[in-house]
Formats: C-alpha cells, sequence, structure tokens
C-alpha cells in the first residue's frame, strides 16, 4: 500500500507529485494518455504561465514532465475505472493490472472541453480554434473573431474579447441567453460585439490556420471571414470512475475547500476537476501543490 495515489498527470497532478515528493510521502502518479501534461499540450501558444514568457502549451507541457523526472518521478500509464473506499484506505481499480490500494488520493484527471464535431474543428484546433479564450485570445488582436455559446462562459469570453478583437461574432443556438442578466446587459452595450440569435456552426474553413466559419442563420448559409473561432459550450468533467461515492459531483465536479479537501477523509481534488472559477494551468498547479500539503499533513495525524 502506498501512502498517496496521484490521478492524473496535467500540472495539477505533476505539481502534486512535485510537493508529495518534497514532503516525503510513497506515492504513485498515474496517467491515462501516453504522454502526460494535459490539456495545455493542445494550446497553441501559452504567455499567462510566469517567468515562461511566450511558449507554445506542447513546450510547457513537456517542461512540466520533465520537471517532474528529473526528481525520479515516472509516470504510471495506467487509466484508473473505479474508486472505492475500504476501511482506512482507497482501492483504485486500473486497466492494466492489479488494483491500487492508497491510504490517501489526489483526483487530478481535469476537464475536457465540450466539441461541436463540425467539420474543421479538430484540424484546426491551436490554429484558429480555441476553447479557452483567456488562453488564447491575445494571438487574435486585432482580428475579427468567433464565438460559440449563450451561457456565462461565451458571454465573459465576447466581453473579453471586444477589448482585444476587432470585433465579435457571438452565434446563440437559439434567441435567448443563458448567461447572467447582468454579463448580457454588458454585451449589448460593445459597439464591437455582433449577436447573431437563431445561428449555428456548421463548419470551419482554413489551410495552415483558420480563415472563415460557416453560418447557418434565418437568411440561410453564410460565410464570415474569421480568424479565430471560441467554441465555449461547456465542459466535460473526467469524473467518471469517481461514480459511485457517497458525496455531491454538483455537474460531475467535485466540491472542495482551497486545501483541496472533499467531504470525504483522505480524498482530495486539484485542477480542473476541482469546482471553481477560473480553470488555467497555473490554478490547476496550485491546486496541486496545495492538495498534496493537504494530503501530508492529513496523513500524518492518521495512525
Amino acid at each position: 500500500m502506498v501512502d498517496l495515489a496521484i490521478v492524473g498527470a496535467g500540472p495539477a497532478g505533476l505539481s502534486a507529485a512535485i510537493y508529495a515528493l518534497r514532503a516525503g510521502l510513497d506515492f504513485v502518479l498515474l496517467e491515462q494518455d501516453g504522454y502526460g501534461g494535459g490539456q495545455i499540450a493542445t494550446a497553441h501558444q501559452v504567455e499567462n504561465y510566469p517567468g515562461l514568457g511566450r511558449i507554445s502549451g506542447e513546450e510547457l507541457a513537456e517542461a512540466l514532465c520533465a520537471h517532474v523526472r528529473a526528481l525520479g518521478v515516472e509516470p504510471r500509464f495506467a487509466p484508473v475505472t473505479a474508486l472505492r473506499q475500504t476501511d482506512g484506505s482507497w482501492i483504485l481499480e486500473v486497466e492494466d493490472g492489479a488494483p491500487i490500494q492508497a491510504r490517501a488520493v489526489i483526483a487530478a484527471t481535469g476537464a475536457a472541453p465540450k466539441t461541436l464535431g463540425v467539420p474543421g474543428e479538430a484540424a484546426l484546433l491551436g490554429a484558429g480554434v480555441s476553447y479557452c479564450a483567456h488562453c488564447d485570445g491575445a494571438f487574435h488582436r486585432g482580428e475579427n473573431v468567433l464565438v460559440v455559446g449563450g451561457g456565462n462562459t461565451a458571454v465573459g469570453d465576447a466581453l473579453y474579447l471586444s477589448a482585444l478583437c476587432a470585433s465579435v461574432t457571438l452565434i446563440l443556438r437559439r434567441d435567448v441567453f443563458r448567461a447572467a442578466k447582468r454579463q448580457v446587459e454588458m454585451l449589448k452595450a460593445k459597439e464591437n460585439i455582433v449577436v447573431r440569435p437563431n445561428t449555428r456552426l456548421v463548419e470551419l474553413l482554413g489551410q495552415e490556420r483558420l480563415e472563415a466559419a460557416v453560418l447557418d442563420g434565418p437568411d440561410g448559409r453564410e460565410t464570415l471571414p474569421v480568424g479565430g473561432a471560441f467554441l465555449a459550450v461547456g465542459t466535460v468533467p473526467l469524473s467518471g470512475w469517481l461514480q459511485g461515492l457517497p458525496m455531491e459531483m454538483p455537474d460531475g465536479y467535485l466540491p472542495a475547500d482551497e486545501g483541496g479537501c472533499t467531504v470525504l477523509p483522505g480524498l482530495f481534488v486539484a485542477g480542473d476537476l476541482r469546482q471553481k472559477p477560473l480553470r488555467q494551468a497555473i490554478t490547476a498547479a496550485a491546486d496541486g501543490a496545495n492538495a498534496a500539503v493537504s494530503a501530508a499533513q492529513w496523513l500524518s495525524q492518521m495512525p
């Protein structure tokens, strides 16, 4: 049995591993894919991670993984399929071998953006297509861009981008917003934001970079030249392996305090899987550090 199992090797899990090592814990770091680094690896460029300036998401992910490996920590690439409690410990079911028993667990599997599945979306991801305006908006200064969605995230993205871009076209599938009234009022006051209700994005065009979006609206189809398309239709927390635990998980996210402590003793959460307002690489890394310190403190008090 190990002291701690860290599930997920993105910024949160990797940061947790560093702090678990510093605390002298016997731990295992598990990752479902074959490389680690988390969602940030798909970002075209990152310029809001302190101390690194402008760097590609892939380079940042590689740097995070290299840091942990240099300390002697090797992730085990084994998807965790289920987690259950036993008397004083946790059992993690993994796809490729025997179950792992741990005294404490840090859940850091993150969340994935919902996709629209339109032609061109996957091919142009990181080349004009993004799921994070705060991550990639600065790369589209002075351009005409598109935002898809009608909730708080989409409206917030449109407001944020309006300060950077020449124009923002916000696509609404229906004719009503799901965002807060105050946000919608702010949106309508912006002269360079155009709202297109009852409109669907049906295709994204471009070779090496995004060049245009094909829209289907009340007046039929049209091709709108844009340099960026920000798809804000929600995220999907990767929490399926936690189903069945005796705790509430609103929309699949785990509520926890700033130390990552959940309502279940010995279960901690860090990164995008945690219920919180801002999901970025830097907040995930901070979560990982907090969760590992909390886990170490909790373990020190156990018999």
